[in-house]
């Protein structure tokens, strides 16, 4: 596949030279001038919208990145991710956690195997291992039923299962589900001191079965157990996902109990394989299975659909927008519902610690931004935080709202006020305020004596811009859907970029003196 350098692109230099011409496009003139620019920049799946029409764009910038997105054999590479070439070209592997949630009968072949009986034969003892769970047919070692489940990892094994839990909390059954991922001697202590080593189950998660972190924290867990148990129990209160079959027997975990995982699978992407047993166990595996379905619907948009109407295309390209001529260098994302308080961290890392990278695929130093900063928090509290600095600071960041039409427990009066605020920020972040329209509530306030010394305070210059992604209700399917949006987003980043999104060795060196440093 070609690797081009984006910058000796045609459309790049038009892109250069269109941004030039109308980079003082005015957000609210735009909507003026077209009374049906929300319509024409809204793009949609069933109980899933995209708005960009807010943002510092027109229909020949969206033509322009379109065009870029061509010229960087993005439909290649899209057909690639999703046959199983080896795209991780640096570890030389397929990237195919989208074959995790494909319930179609198509054969998935890496090096002429077919990967689909192996993945189906995973998801069965992911479901019968769960629903033994559950049930209180497997018990822990003095046989009495699992009343809590603790998922240790770190990374890709922890953030993902850690948000998608706490996102899905309304699904939730009786057993409560805990995370420990810090080598922090104080985390692991604040949560065991809640636990029962008779009723909890410990998911021990890492691909090698070395990772300090988890085995560290495993480590401590152990002794912990052994202080009510022997080391014949920890094959009934303790489970494993990884690829070494040998050290984890050798912690004294059972064989049958020791779940598999895939060099084609990174870490952040791989919620929907075994890593994700503890979302299966917290929330069912039929909401499990619901999850992979909403995901793999946003793929087939995703591998299907025209780059003019794809969601997580059009999301891409408008990134690479700000990040590369603008020049932005963050982007706000603020989810509008308390349940994905932990979304942030885990977009974080997926496309911080995918896209941040200043090596292209051609070995060579890149001469452009790749990898925005990527932040966020929870509305309506980050309205009475950090919404200051995108309203009336210095720095143009783009921010993308993230909203649900319905409430899940039916508290109509709190949704109605969340949703006012919700609709309310983006309007205020594109229209702002003028001066003349500060002066008028000043003067109609009685606050006539006041207007001098208020009015260059009060105004809002606006032009602002922001993202509207609404969905209809959080249930499993759609958070599915919105988590495979944004691996999609990334990877369009990444092609686009010109860079390998899925390895990560800048998180080694640091990892490498630590070990120097504690010898």
């Amino acid at each position: 596949m070609k690797t081009i350098n984006p910058t000796t692109t045609k459309a790049w230099q038009e892109l250069q030279k269109h941004f030039k011409e109308n980079k003082h496009l005015k957000i609210k003139k735009m909507f003026i001038n077209n009374k049906n620019r929300k319509q024409d920049f809204t793009y949609s799946l069933p109980n899933f919208e995209l708005d960009l029409s807010k943002n510092l764009i027109t229909q020949k910038t969206i033509q322009l990145l379109l065009n870029l997105a061509d010229e960087m054999c993005l439909k290649e590479k899209i057909d690639a991710l999703f046959t199983a070439k080896k795209i991780n070209v640096t570890e030389n592997r397929a990237v195919l956690h989208t074959a995790l949630r494909d319930f179609s009968d198509t054969e998935i072949l890496v090096d002429t195997k077919n990967i689909k009986p192996e993945i189906t034969k995973t998801l069965h003892k992911i479901k019968t291992f769960s629903e033994n769970i559950i049930s209180g047919k497997t018990t822990g070692y003095t046989g009495k039923a699992f009343t809590d489940i603790v998922n240790v990892g770190i990374g890709g094994s922890d953030l993902g299962p850690k948000m998608v839990v706490n996102a899905l909390k309304f699904y939730k059954n009786h057993l409560k589900t805990h995370f420990i991922s810090n080598i922090d001697g104080d985390h692991s202590a604040e949560i065991l001191k809640e636990l029962n080593p008779e009723t909890t189950l410990f998911i021990l998660v890492s691909k090698t079965f070395t990772t300090q972190e988890t085995i560290t924290n495993a480590k401590t867990i152990q002794q912990w157990f052994l202080k009510k148990a022997t080391k014949n129990d920890i094959k009934h209160n303790f489970v494993a996902v990884s690829t070494n079959i040998e050290k984890a027997q050798g912690f004294g975990i059972a064989k049958e109990n020791i779940f598999t995982m895939w060099d084609w699978v990174g870490g952040r992407f791989s919620l929907w394989s075994a890593v994700g047993l503890s979302i299966s166990i917290s929330i069912g595996f039929d909401n499990f299975k619901e999850l992979l379905l909403g995901a793999n619907q946003m793929d087939n948009h995703f591998k299907n659909t025209p780059f003019s109407k794809n969601l997580p295309v059009l999301d891409a390209l408008v990134s690479i927008w700000y990040t590369n001529f603008y020049q932005t260098q963050t982007e706000a994302i603020l989810p509008y519902t308390q349940y994905l308080e932990q979304f942030v961290p885990f977009i974080q890392q997926l496309l911080m610690e995918s896209n941040g990278k200043s090596t292209d695929l051609n070995k060579q130093p890149v001469n452009y931004q790749t990898g925005t900063i990527i932040w966020g928090n929870v509305g309506t509290n980050m309205q009475h935080a950090f919404m200051q600095l995108i309203h009336q600071g210095t720095k143009l960041i783009p921010t993308q709202f993230i909203g649900f039409k319905k409430p899940l427990h039916n508290n109509l009066e709190h949704h109605k006020k969340l949703l006012a605020n919700f609709y309310a920020q983006g309007e205020a972040l594109a229209f702002g305020k003028s001066k003349e329209k500060v002066h008028l509530e000043l003067k109609l306030n009685g606050n006539k004596d006041k207007i001098e010394s208020l009015l260059p305070y009060k105004i809002f210059t606006g032009n602002k811009p922001s993202t509207y992604i609404t969905l209809d209700k959080l249930t499993p399917f759609s958070l599915g859907k919105l988590i495979a949006f944004y691996e999609h987003k990334t990877f369009v980043q990444g092609v686009l970029w010109n860079i390998n999104s899925f390895d990560q060795f800048g998180v080694e060196l640091g990892k490498e003196l630590a070990n120097k440093k504690l010898a």
